[in-house]
């Protein structure tokens, strides 16, 4: 009897501990674990303020601050291809410091400069915030209104198109889509692209391919017509006009990837907690209707998921790299 009352004792007190066990743990573990953040958290931005990725880091961190107790900081640092900003980022050497902008840049610089100042690898995506509509825009007078029509104006006068384009992954996807159609377009450079659109509507040049925000003014004055936008969705704030897949060039398709960027240091169970709060943060649609009249919409993800985008966009850089032999600049 003695030993059925031991084994008996020995059974309950094993399901207790099965039941408890977890919870104590996890209870312990959690009271080992540092509270994240501890302190201010900063965002630095590439670009001034103003811009789409600066409203964009601005609204989040105005959400997230409520959340985590903390001030959310915006650190402009514009100029120098983005390349000013993530050396700001990666010099800090702190995860409470983040960079918060487009990926486009970034995924272009190792195609575009034979020598950097710091290694890609050293930025990892934590949270994708938004994407940043595309669009493709010629003259409101021009005698096509698709890029079937443009493709074929194109192709029937070699060299005498001229483009105004944005730096970085804008340019290679319309590099690829000249490659593809065997199209001969020559882009003008611009020091301020915002200048492109106002060049188009007067003709000096015959397509501009940039973000919405930056072709919407004249399109709303009725001096350009834009004919597709580069994402793969088409746009809530422009719902009539085709992807460049729907017409039939998916060489044009390109997304405008906008997130948050840490250390490779920083923790699995911390880039999930971040991603979590930006879906937190962006739940009731305020951010969501802000970014729209901005020409952003906005698509929140994790950091698997923002990572396997943006490894398609590179892969995409490096196809057209190839295609047109494309060099560094040294």
């Amino acid at each position: 009897m003695r030993r059925i009352n031991l084994m008996l004792g020995l059974c309950a007190a094993a399901a207790l501990a099965a039941l408890s066990g977890p919870a104590t743990v996890q209870a312990q573990q959690a009271a080992l674990s540092p509270a994240w953040p501890t302190r201010a958290v900063k965002f630095i931005v590439p670009f001034g303020p103003g811009a789409g990725a600066d409203i964009g880091g601005r609204l989040f961190a105005d959400k997230l601050s409520q959340r985590w107790g903390q001030p959310v900081v915006i650190d402009n640092k514009p100029g120098g291809d983005s390349i000013i900003a993530i050396n700001a980022f990666l010099s800090a050497n702190d995860d409470h410091t983040f960079l918060f902008g487009p990926a486009g840049n970034f995924v272009v610089h190792p195609f575009v400069y034979s020598k950097l100042s710091y290694d890609p690898k050293e930025l990892i995506p934590v949270a994708r915030a938004s994407n940043t509509i595309l669009a493709l825009a010629v003259k409101k007078d021009a005698p096509y209104n698709d890029l079937k029509g443009l493709t074929e104006a194109a192709r029937a006068a070699p060299g005498q198109f001229n483009s105004g384009l944005v730096q970085g992954i804008t340019e290679f996807t319309f590099w690829g889509y000249e490659h593809a159609e065997k199209l001969k377009i020559t882009q003008v450079p611009y020091r301020d692209i915002n200048v492109a659109p106002t060049d188009l509507g007067e003709g000096r040049i015959q397509i501009v391919m940039s973000s919405f925000a930056i072709v919407q003014p004249q399109w709303q004055a009725g001096r350009i017509k834009i004919i597709a936008v580069n994402n793969k969705t088409r746009a809530p704030i422009a719902p009539e006009i085709p992807t460049a897949r729907e017409a039939g060039f998916a060489s044009l398709e390109v997304e405008g990837l906008v997130g948050l960027f840490g250390l490779k240091t920083m923790s699995n169970e911390l880039k999930e907690k971040i991603a979590a709060d930006f879906k937190a943060a962006a739940a009731d649609g305020s951010i969501g209707e802000r970014l729209k009249s901005t020409g952003q919409v906005i698509n929140v993800g994790g950091p698997k998921e923002f990572a396997d985008a943006i490894e398609e966009q590179r892969a995409n850089v490096e196809k057209t790299v190839k295609a047109i032999d494309f060099k560094p600049k040294q």
